[in-house]
C-alpha cells in the first residue's frame, strides 16, 4: 500500500524542496503547528522519549497521558496513530539506521491496534531545518522513503492515507525543539518539558555509546524498560570536561549553531556519567533491565526486582 499525501501516491521525489512545492499544504500545516502554544507538559502524566528511543500506548494507558520528546534539530520527531484503535507511537529519530529502524515504529503501532478496527497510520513528522550539510533533508527523505511505510500490511486494515509533516522548512530562529501527544485524543503539539527521566543520564550514556533505536515502554504493564546495554571503558572522553562550551558545540553536535541552551551541560554530564561507570555491568544486575514504575503521586520509581 502507498504512502499517500491528500488520498494520492506520494511517488519518488528528491527533495523536500520538491516536496513542498508539489504539496504546498504541507508548509501550511507546518506554520499552523509552528503557531499553536507551547505546552509545558506535566512531568506526572508523562513518558518521555529521548534520542534514539521510541514508545507506544493506547488510549487505555493509565500511567500515560502524554508521550513526549524534545531536543531535536537535525533530528525528526515521528508520530505514528492508528485512526481506528487509538493506538500511537513516538520516536526520536537521528539517522542512525533509518531503514532498520520505521519497522519497528510501524510493528508497534500495528500489534497494539485491535485488528476488528478499521482505519488507517497517520504519520507527523516534526523537527529538522535547513542546515548547510542537508542532514534533516535526508533524514526527511529516508523516514518518507521506508518500505514500511509504503508496504503497510492489509490484514491489519491498516492505509496510510494521511501525512501531516510539520517539518519547518525555515532556519533555527523559528525551530520547534520539541513536542507532545496526547494518548487520549491523538493531539500533537508543541511541548517543553522540566523532567526527562526516568534514569536520564543512563539513557543519554546509552545513545552517546552507539546504542540502537529501542523500545523503552511496555503499555501492557506501565513499565519503562531501560536496556540492558552494553559499553567499555574510554577514559579519553574525559577531555571533553575541560574544553570550552564552542568546541563542544563544534565537533559533538550536528547542529552547533541551533542547539539548545543546556545542550553543552546535557553533554558533559552524559559524560560525568560515563566515566564514573566505565563499564554498564553494575547497572544492571544479573543482565537484566532496570524498570519503572509510576507512583499515585506520578514519579517513576525503580523496580526491586529478585
Amino acid at each position: 500500500m502507498p504512502l499517500l499525501i491528500q488520498n494520492k501516491g506520494l511517488g519518488r521525489i528528491s527533495s523536500t524542496a520538491e516536496l513542498f512545492d508539489r504539496y504546498p499544504h504541507l508548509q501550511e500545516n507546518a506554520r499552523a503547528f509552528h503557531s499553536k502554544p507551547l505546552v509545558d507538559v506535566d512531568p506526572k502524566c508523562l513518558l518521555y522519549v529521548q534520542q534514539r528511543e521510541f514508545a507506544a500506548t493506547t488510549p487505555a494507558d493509565n500511567c500515560v497521558s502524554v508521550i513526549g520528546s524534545d531536543d531535536a534539530t537535525t533530528c525528526h520527531l515521528v508520530v505514528l496513530q492508528h485512526t481506528g484503535s487509538g493506538a500511537v507511537c513516538l520516536a526520536h529519530c537521528d539517522g542512525s539506521s533509518t531503514w532498520s529502524e520505521v519497522p519497528l515504529l510501524v510493528k508497534a503501532v500495528t500489534s497494539l491496534g485491535n485488528a476488528s478496527k478499521e482505519g488507517r497510520l497517520e504519520l507527523h513528522l516534526v523537527g529538522g531545518f535547513s542546515d548547510d550539510a542537508k542532514t534533516s533533508h535526508k533524514l526527511s527523505l529516508n523516514i518518507l522513503g521506508s518500505s514500511s511505510l509504503s508496504c503497510l500490511v492489509s490484514h491489519c486494515n491498516v492505509t496510510l492515507t494521511e501525512l501531516s509533516f510539520e517539518k519547518l522548512k525555515n532556519a533555527f530562529p523559528l525551530y520547534i525543539y520539541g513536542i507532545g501527544v496526547n494518548v487520549k485524543t491523538g493531539d500533537v503539539f508543541p511541548a517543553s518539558f522540566t523532567h526527562k527521566g526516568p534514569a536520564e543520564e543512563l539513557r543519554s550514556a546509552r545513545t552517546f555509546t552507539g546504542g540502537q533505536m529501542a523500545d523503552i515502554y511496555d503499555s501492557s504493564r506501565g513499565l519503562v524498560k531501560i536496556g540492558p546495554c552494553k559499553w567499555s571503558p574510554n577514559l579519553d572522553i574525559a577531555f571533553w570536561l575541560s574544553q570550552n562550551d564552542d568546541t563542544i558545540l563544534q565537533y559533538l553536535s550536528t547542529s552547533p549553531m541551533a542547539e539548545p541552551p543546556h545542550f553543552v551541560q546535557h553533554m558533559k554530564s552524559t559524560i560525568q556519567f560515563l566515566l564514573e561507570h566505565p563499564t554498564s555491568d553494575s547497572l544492571f544486575p544479573g543482565g537484566q533491565p532496570q524498570l519503572y514504575h509510576r507512583t499515585e503521586k506520578g514519579d517513576w520509581e525503580r523496580v526491586v526486582q529478585s
